[in-house]
C-alpha cells in the first residue's frame, strides 16, 4: 500500500507542477499585471534514495549557478537564491522594458544523516541534481560487563 500512496503523491506533485507552469507562462508571457501571481514553491523538488545516496532534484530554470546557496545544517538541505528577469518589447526604442526579480528559500528535512564533506551538486538545463552519500549505520557492538 505505501507503493500506491508514494505514486498517487508524485502524480499529484507533477500535475501541480504543470499547472504552475501553465499560470507562470500565462503571466509571463501575456503580462497579465492585473492579477497577482498564484503562490509557488519553488524550486521544484524530487528526492529519491538509493542504497548508498539521497539524490535531490530541484527544478530553478533560468537561473545561474552562481546566484545560488546550498548549505546543509544537521538533517535541513536549504537551497537560496534569486532569479532575475528582463522582458523587452520593442527592442529598438524600447516603449515597454519589465524587470522581474524573485528570491527564493527552500528547506527540506532529511530522512537520514548524510556525509556533509561528501556531497556533490551539478546544474545542467534548469535542474540541479544533489547527490548526498548517507553516513553509513553505527555498528552496534556487544560488550562483556562483568559483575563483582
Amino acid at each position: 500500500m505505501p507503493g500506491l500512496i508514494i505514486w498517487k503523491n508524485q502524480e499529484i506533485n507533477k500535475l501541480r507542477r504543470d499547472m504552475d507552469r501553465l499560470f507562470t507562462r500565462l503571466w509571463d508571457d501575456f503580462g497579465m499585471p492585473h492579477f497577482t501571481r498564484p503562490p509557488r514553491d519553488i524550486p521544484f523538488i524530487d528526492l529519491s534514495e538509493t542504497e548508498e545516496d539521497l539524490i535531490l532534484k530541484a527544478e530553478i530554470p533560468g537561473l545561474n549557478p552562481e546566484d545560488l546557496d546550498i548549505s546543509i545544517t544537521d538533517d535541513i538541505l536549504t537551497i537560496k537564491g534569486e532569479m532575475k528577469k528582463e522582458f523587452a518589447k520593442e527592442r529598438e526604442h524600447y516603449h515597454r522594458m519589465e524587470r522581474r526579480y524573485e528570491s527564493f528559500s527552500r528547506s527540506i528535512q532529511l530522512p537520514c544523516r548524510i556525509m556533509i564533506e561528501d556531497v556533490e551538486a551539478t546544474y545542467r538545463e534548469g535542474i540541479i541534481t544533489i547527490i548526498m552519500p548517507k553516513c553509513k549505520p553505527e555498528i552496534s557492538q556487544k560488550v562483556k560487563i562483568r559483575i563483582k
